[in-house]
């Protein structure tokens, strides 16, 4: 039985310094503006700033999900936001040209198959060809812009359609995309914590030869978690489309792969590989979207908001550095004086 304090276990999980930030961060926007942290109840409705950023931030998590395995089989994935582009472009095109009430589910179904193949493709040259994954995504996140564009013919595709809104705007309680989010990342969880999968992608992060001597298919995981990574981007970028009713290529998903891999690296996942951590992952998809939540909460001028953000994300990452925290460690404790040195020892007889 483990005699470990909870906060020695925070330490040894990596989740404290994030959890920290992210407590930091609310208490700012509290201190700005102390309605903050009201949450009513309109219709049977949740409102509020916390429901908003939890609304906010349900693609980032989404895409940051998806982005943890992939780093954890030592990858990474660039196109996941062109990805989210194609899948809004895609299901919005559909739905917009056909009209029928129905057609909100044919068009995400026909999303989610392009972005499958689209993950299958990635997951090709990275597990077959041998590819660098930064190499093999950063192809399609120039060309999946272009395909977007090619499939909406550069116009921004507006619609109008009830059941597609649900996903990003719909309401249960809770704003259907938070359920949406947090149910991928409970299936995820009880997935890899409860199955021999998440052994099996740590494995492959920290030795892909060694796996795949020891009976590992390290090359069917890697193309695995490729597919899912381009799931969870096409699920994103149908929640970040349907939440406005309309879809534009040029901006869909922008730069949202970048707040994926620092809300993973915020939780502690390596980029080199190996253990990964899905709730390290969730406090950094929370603590990304508090930072711009708490830009407009401060008076921070808008377009400085990504030199805020990387300054926070700075310091998340040092303090979770152990050098960096020994270094501080050491330059707060005093030093010790210097033993004094014993006289050598003399013999009270002469000599013989």
């Amino acid at each position: 039985m483990s005699t470990a304090t909870p906060l020695a276990r925070l330490r040894t999980s990596g989740l404290l310094w994030p959890l920290v930030a992210l407590a930091a961060l609310l208490a700012v926007n509290v201190a700005a503006r102390p309605s903050f942290v009201s949450v009513t109840v309109r219709d049977g409705h949740l409102y509020g700033s916390l429901v908003d950023i939890l609304r906010n931030g349900a693609p980032t998590l989404l895409v940051a999900l998806g982005m943890t395995l992939v780093i954890a089989t030592r990858g990474i994935d660039l196109s996941v936001g062109a990805i989210a582009a194609i899948a809004g472009a895609v299901a919005c095109t559909y739905i917009g040209a056909s009209g029928d009430a129905g057609a909100a589910v044919v068009g995400m179904l026909l999303a989610l198959l392009l972005c499958a193949v689209l993950g299958v493709w990635n997951g090709f040259l990275v597990s077959v060809l041998g590819i660098q994954p930064i190499i093999a995504t950063l192809v399609l996140m120039t060309a999946g812009r272009g395909l977007a564009m090619l499939v909406t013919d550069g116009q921004i595709i507006t619609v109008n359609n009830e059941a597609y809104s649900q996903v990003g705007a719909g309401f249960l309680v809770l704003p259907v995309s938070i359920l949406i989010s947090l149910g991928v990342f409970a299936a995820l969880a009880v997935l890899t914590r409860r199955t021999a999968l998440g052994l099996l992608v740590e494995s492959v992060g920290i030795n892909p030869e060694a796996s795949r001597l020891a009976g590992v298919r390290s090359r069917t995981i890697v193309w695995t978690v490729y597919v899912f990574a381009a799931l969870c981007a096409c699920v994103a970028g149908l929640m970040i489309t349907s939440n406005v009713n309309s879809t534009n290529a040029n901006s869909v998903g922008l730069w949202i792969e970048l707040d994926a891999i620092l809300a993973v690296v915020i939780g502690g996942t390596s980029l080199a590989g190996g253990r990964f951590s899905l709730a390290g992952t969730l406090v950094g998809a929370l603590v990304i979207q508090t930072l711009t939540t708490t830009v407009y909460n401060v008076g921070i001028p808008p377009q400085t908001i990504q030199v805020f953000k990387a300054a926070v994300v700075i310091a998340v990452c040092l303090m979770q550095a152990p050098k960096f925290r020994a270094l501080l460690v050491r330059r707060r404790t005093p030093a010790a004086p210097a033993a004094a040195t014993p006289a050598p020892a003399t013999s009270e007889a002469g000599p013989r």
